[in-house]
């Protein structure tokens, strides 16, 4: 049996025909107040205005929808306010046909225009008298123009995954006792899902999570970024030539959306013969070589958001509404003195409707467009959470805010599922979650790449690059108490200092010096450092494959016995030609291949699963010579991100390892599951469970290189 969408009336009657006379009323009386308050429009007699509101509806509802189809790539490019601009002309057309009616110019036209979208919208609300009444009206709409598809009975049901992007299992169980999760919390109260928890990968970010999750592989993906030695090139996940060739890498064509499933706002495919918003499939901008054929055009789903007027102009108005949020928000911890912050100025309040509002409505008429058209599963990220979190925190007012908003979207979605050809399935999941604490680069007064850099004899940067995006004019006070706590350090650190000195290296093999910079900027002659989050990798460019530790000592006598040291480091992943690959921490080592631990295990912080998660990456072809891991305090429950952030996430220690998962009952998941590999066996077996059949394997010339 599967889970049954809410009861009650979707739409409420007898407001269709009030709807329409109100909003021909407000847009007859708009028009006069424009008459006399806007100059260049001018109407001088009493019929013209509602003859004009008859006008402007006709072209709203017949105009429009053209004029998108026509200008769509402007329209995508410009979030459809392009669309005003279009409409304004034909408006202008129109008005200069009616007999009187005096317009000066285009600009004029699209100001009338605009404000006429805004009246009928508000009007329009208010007689819908919530939200959801307008959500559901327009889906009733949408499902008349669907074609019909075949009987949903005989079809097994379908399954939406519903990704929260960033939200953690000990937040998400705190917003649903506090209220800020009401939807999950009616599904737990009633029975009919349950709230399971499963453990990242080490890499905890949304790169490996969801390639993992989607195609069942994340073999070799090191962080949201990582160096790549023999290519001299940084992997970026969120570029998207880099996400199709990592998605190249790991497709078999079975992925857990292959067939007819779709893939809305996330970095991979799956697979998915329909996509939207997703990076690895944006054909203005990956390679023809590496895009992969999909039905769906660039944006399919956001020209269904708008084509309608309505949805355009109200998208914009709640985004300049969460532009005044952040603006707020940020003053409110600024004028409280909260710590951690970061820098929230800049063009940043105006970015951030790009995924708290404008991605998010986006991808909701993306998943009402594909459950209207009976698709066996759909996989969607929203991203608002994870995005706020990074700079606001993890559980700060604003960030619960948003979180409110995507629990309300979801259960719209549920509720709607009614008017699909099929039932439906509503899983709800997080790829990770976010540890919170201050910034390395604001504790410390410079960047992990800085220090690396600074260590292994490279310039020392400039006062501003040196500490991130906030400047700190005095940081040579506390890079002189760093160089002070080096010169004494614990036992690893001094077990270090001695193998250095006894391998005498200061006259027979003196520091390499690097030639030409190559196509990546390097920290220091020959050193590389990229930062995924609260994971930072160190490569030496002039050796080929892994740099083991002996020669690290050799080369960079000072690097590892500092870092072992630093506060704001937990432990290092190195490579010893003697024992292999070896953990290191301030007080203790562990040795992966043997298990012996010398001193305190500097693991014990980051769980049970630790060892294993490291033995497993040090395995990838592309691992960095060394893998520096941020210090986690579990008293405090924070640990610094080598980015600047306050929650973040993309290594162990905390929080950020722990995502969830709230599914039906039904839906059996097994013991604990470790890695997003294992998560994806736990949700293929319930497609199979379910009857959706698994295509034939297409096998790829090349999983990783």
């Amino acid at each position: 049996m599967t889970t049954a969408a809410p009861k009650g009336r979707l739409l409420r009657g007898g407001r269709a025909v009030a709807r329409a006379a109100g909003v021909g009323i407000a847009v007859t009386g708009a028009l006069r107040l424009l008459d006399v308050l806007l100059p260049g429009f001018r109407m001088t007699h009493w019929w013209q205005p509602p003859v004009c509101a008859l006008l402007l509806g006709l072209l709203a509802a017949v105009g429009w929808p053209l004029v998108m189809r026509i200008a769509y790539p402007l329209a995508f490019f410009t979030f459809g306010l392009s669309g005003f601009l279009l409409l304004g002309a034909g408006t202008l057309a129109v008005f200069r046909g009616v007999p009187g009616v005096e317009v000066a110019d285009l600009r004029t036209a699209v100001i009338v225009t605009f404000g006429m979208a805004a009246v009928g919208a508000l009007i329009s609300s208010v007689l819908a008298v919530d939200e959801d009444e307008i959500f559901f009206r327009r889906a009733a709409r949408r499902r008349r123009r669907h074609t019909p598809a075949a009987d949903g009975a005989d079809q097994p049901p379908g399954v939406l995954f519903l990704q929260i992007d960033g939200l953690g299992f000990d937040t998400v169980r705190r917003a649903i006792r506090d209220g800020d999760m009401p939807t999950f919390a009616a599904w737990l109260a009633g029975g009919s899902h349950a709230l399971t928890r499963w453990h990242t990968d080490w890499s905890s970010q949304t790169g490996a999570s969801v390639c993992g999750i989607l195609h069942g592989s994340n073999h070799d993906i090191l962080g949201f970024r990582w160096y790549e030695k023999d290519r001299d090139h940084v992997m970026a996940c969120a570029h998207p030539a880099d996400a199709a060739e990592i998605e190249r890498r790991h497709s078999d064509g079975r992925g857990l959306l292959a067939g007819d499933g779709a893939s809305r706002g996330n970095l991979f495919s799956g697979d998915a013969a329909h996509v939207s918003l997703t990076m690895s499939s944006i054909p203005v901008l990956v390679p023809k070589k590496l895009l992969r054929r999909h039905r769906d055009r660039l944006g399919a789903g956001y020209y269904a958001y708008f084509a309608n007027p309505v949805n355009a102009l109200r998208t914009f108005a709640v985004a300049l509404v969460d532009v005044f949020r952040e603006v707020s928000a940020s003053v409110r911890q600024r004028r409280a003195g909260v710590v951690p912050r970061i820098p929230r100025g800049g063009w940043y309040p105006f970015a951030r409707p790009g995924t708290t509002v404008i991605a998010r409505d986006v991808v909701v008429s993306a998943i009402l467009g594909d459950m209207l058209a009976g698709r066996s599963v759909v996989y969607a990220d929203f991203l608002g959470y994870d995005e706020v979190a990074h700079h606001s925190g993890i559980e700060r007012f604003d960030t619960l805010s948003v979180l409110r908003s995507i629990d309300q979207q979801i259960a719209r979605l549920h509720r709607a599922s009614r008017l699909a050809p099929r039932r439906y399935h509503v899983v709800a999941l997080s790829d990770h979650g976010q540890t919170q604490g201050q910034a390395f680069s604001q504790r410390f007064g410079e960047t992990i790449e800085a220090c690396v850099g600074r260590l292994c004899g490279g310039s020392p940067p400039p006062a501003a690059a040196s500490s991130g995006k906030r400047r700190q004019a005095e940081s040579w006070q506390i890079n002189a108490a760093l160089a002070e706590a080096a010169k004494g350090g614990g036992p690893i650190a001094r077990r270090l200092r001695a193998r250095v000195e006894d391998a005498e290296c200061t006259e027979d093999s003196p520091r390499t010096t690097s030639g030409s910079p190559g196509a990546v900027t390097r920290v220091a002659p020959g050193v590389v450092v990229v930062v995924s989050g609260h994971l930072a990798m160190v490569s030496f460019t002039e050796h080929e494959g892994r740099v083991e530790l002996e020669t690290i000592e050799r080369e960079f006598p000072d690097l590892l016995p500092s870092l072992v040291d630093h506060p704001g480091v937990g432990f290092l992943l190195v490579r010893s030609r003697e024992y292999g690959p070896v953990v290191l921490g301030r007080d203790g080592l562990h040795r992966l291949t043997t298990g012996v631990v010398v001193g305190e295990d500097p693991l014990l912080p980051y769980g049970p699963h630790a060892a294993e998660l490291i033995r497993r990456v040090d395995t990838f072809p592309h691992c960095a010579d060394v893998m520096i891991n941020s210090r986690y305090d579990p008293a405090a429950d924070q640990a610094s991100p080598f980015e600047t952030h306050v929650g973040s996430h993309g290594g162990l220690g905390g929080p950020q390892q722990r995502g969830f998962v709230v599914h039906p009952r039904e839906l059996a998941f097994p013991g604990e599951v470790v890695g997003a590999e294992a998560l994806h066996r736990v949700f293929r077996g319930w497609l199979t469970g379910l009857g959706h059949h698994v295509p034939a394997e297409t096998p790829v010339t090349e999983v990783v290189s």
